[in-house]
């Protein structure tokens, strides 16, 4: 529907008080003018009335109302310390949006006031939310189920000059609730079979305004389906298909943040259809409404598999579902900026099926006791919920609800990086896979460089949607996890080198010969305690030889394996290879100092004899 017009609501008490010391009967009250905080008549002004008045207030307190006990007094007082009373409930914003982070916090003392208060703390609650886009009268909706929950009688709906009050609406085109809402005043209720439950009202944040992320509209709607014994889902002028695939993904987000999940995780949903313009095919009101969603959600042999999953998807979620369809306020509502919710202003068709859709609502023969897990929930248990619930949204365990653009361009993406890494794997196995020999590993890089370049290539030859910063994300992505897929194939090289895989039990020997020698010289020169060391180092080399042996042999003990290869390159690395480069780099400048000197001599030996010639 189109957003309902009007100034910002006020405070709904003000009428209340009033009209209820006027359906009192104090006529006492009635009969003296009241001029409290107004200007006095020039006709009735103290000075000129003499003690009409005062005689007047005497013989009425004499007269026939002087039995009423308390005095007119002390009931106005009492009234106007319910006024009071009333007055403190108002909208209170229980999860609180942080616009700048996209995330959403409880007020958790807020949200205590409300469901700890001692009469109804230990009630089962019923909890009523609206929800649905922005600017489509969620709010103004809401201030009739107060009226109603007010006054229950067949004249709930009001007076034709009331302004409608209670959570905050206005008229435009910008949002006007943020996070959810809660009204203060809890609603005790007694149910036809003489029990007792608590009724909460619920307000939500819009969803897919200008300012709102895909997740932040998931996380307000899945939290109050979550805790909302009934759930209105507030549409405009029919259900379209995005409608049921944000309501399949909304629910989804819901369900995954439950620890257990059950056949139907969720209650009762209402899908509340405004402005209703084909009342010729399904008339107004539930009936019709029924009518119209179960062709709706009909699943069909022919349909698309995309389309029967939805349907089937929301009827797995909720235990009951129905459907209203109300027709367009008016013209005056739509289009006068002043609007304030009187009634005059509001179609008569309007206002005929607004009286049938609250009461099919919070009749108390109709309400829906809130329930998870078969149990029925208190209103203290619905604070612990709540803050259980609220937890998991501001975590990161749950994966982030994405647009349908985002999710095809990811998806579309994901796929070019698989197609490239199985070119390049299928690549490098046609060189160095398990079949093959070994390869040195200087042209194993050289085939790496190549095959890398040819997927990064294929990878940016596949049409992408996201643009082309978005698709710059995925090819770095598919860079490193090429650089990663090299490693592996290195090693997978270096493991068919006989030479790499005698380095451990090469390494073991060396050091158990060193430690040998070691030990002889210095047990030979008394020197017994390095002796003794030396003799502890080989044992320990041996035993470790041993055990690296068993368990190449066996597949046993892993770990102890890698750990013993892990030492032994780790000696290689450090100290056999230096000593071994240095010895070899020593033995060659000294071949090569040999052969010059050598040369050197030959070549005077030879001039020698050429001399003597």
């Amino acid at each position: 529907m189109a957003e309902v017009s009007g100034l910002r609501s006020r405070n709904h008490t003000e009428h209340n008080c009033k009209s209820r010391v006027k359906d009192e009967g104090f006529s006492v009250v009635e009969d003296v003018p009241n001029y409290q905080n107004k200007n006095w008549p020039p006709s009735a002004r103290p000075e000129d009335m003499g003690g009409k008045l005062l005689t007047r207030m005497e013989s009425l307190n004499s007269g026939k109302n002087a039995n009423l006990t308390p005095s007119p007094e002390e009931e106005v007082q009492e009234e106007e310390e319910a006024c009071v009373e009333e007055e403190k409930a108002r909208p209170i914003q229980i999860v609180l949006a942080n616009e700048d982070e996209h995330s959403f916090e409880l007020d958790v003392t807020a949200l205590e006031k409300i469901l700890l208060q001692d009469h109804v703390k230990d009630l089962n609650v019923v909890v009523v939310s609206v929800a649905g886009a922005f600017r489509k009268g969620k709010s103004f909706l809401l201030d009739f189920m107060l009226r109603y929950m007010h006054s229950q009688g067949d004249s709930w709906i009001g007076g034709d000059d009331e302004p409608l009050t209670g959570f905050t609406w206005r008229g435009g085109c910008e949002r006007e609730t943020t996070g959810i809402q809660i009204w203060s005043e809890v609603f005790v209720v007694d149910k036809p079979d003489g029990s007792k439950v608590a009724v909460l009202l619920v307000d939500t944040q819009g969803a897919f305004d200008s300012q709102s992320t895909i997740k932040d509209s998931a996380t307000v709607f899945a939290l109050s389906t979550m805790t909302s014994s009934v759930q209105v889902y507030n549409l405009s002028q029919n259900i379209q298909e995005d409608d049921l695939q944000h309501l399949q993904l909304f629910t989804e987000y819901g369900r995954l943040a439950m620890e257990e999940i059950y056949h139907k995780p969720f209650q009762s949903l209402m899908f509340l259809i405004r402005d209703w313009s084909y009342a010729y095919e399904h008339d107004y009101g539930l009936k019709g409404g029924n009518g119209f969603l179960e062709k709706r959600l009909q699943v069909k042999q022919n349909q698309h598999e995309e389309l029967q999953n939805v349907r089937k998807h929301i009827y797995s979620c909720f235990s009951n579902i129905d459907c209203f369809l109300l027709p367009h306020p008016g013209l005056k509502v739509a289009t006068n900026p002043k609007f304030d919710g009187r009634l005059k202003e509001i179609d008569g068709d309007f206002k005929k099926y607004l009286a049938k859709l609250v009461p099919l609502l919070l009749a108390p023969d109709r309400l829906v006791e809130k329930e998870i897990g078969g149990n029925k929930v208190t209103c203290r248990d619905l604070l612990e919920y709540f803050k259980s619930y609220i937890k998991i949204y501001q975590g990161e365990e749950l994966p982030h609800p994405k647009s349908m653009l985002q999710a095809t361009a990811e998806a579309n993406n994901l796929t070019a990086v698989a197609g490239a890494k199985d070119k390049y794997s299928k690549s490098m196995e046609q060189v160095c896979g398990g079949d093959k020999p070994y390869i040195a590993p200087t042209d194993l890089e050289r085939c790496h460089g190549e095959f890398r370049e040819d997927s990064v290539r294929f990878f940016r030859s596949v049409k992408k949607m996201g643009g082309e910063e978005y698709c710059q994300r995925y090819q770095n992505q598919l860079e490193a996890e090429l650089d990663e897929s090299y490693v592996h194939f290195s090693k997978q090289n270096d493991g068919k080198n006989i030479f790499y895989a005698a380095r451990t039990p090469a390494t073991l020997f060396a050091v158990m010969f060193v430690t040998y020698i070691v030990s002889g010289v210095t047990g030979f020169i008394g020197l017994s305690t390095i002796a003794s060391l030396a003799n502890l180092v080989m044992g320990v080399a041996l035993l470790s030889l041993c055990a690296w042996a068993y368990v190449k042999y066996s597949g046993e003990f892993r770990e102890v394996g890698t750990l013993i290869d892990q030492v032994a390159e780790t000696l290689w690395e450090q100290v056999l290879k230096p000593l071994s480069e240095n010895y070899m780099e020593d033995n060659v400048r000294q071949t090569v100092i040999n052969s010059i000197k050598a040369s050197l001599t030959e070549q005077g030996s030879q001039h020698a004899k050429l001399k003597t010639r």
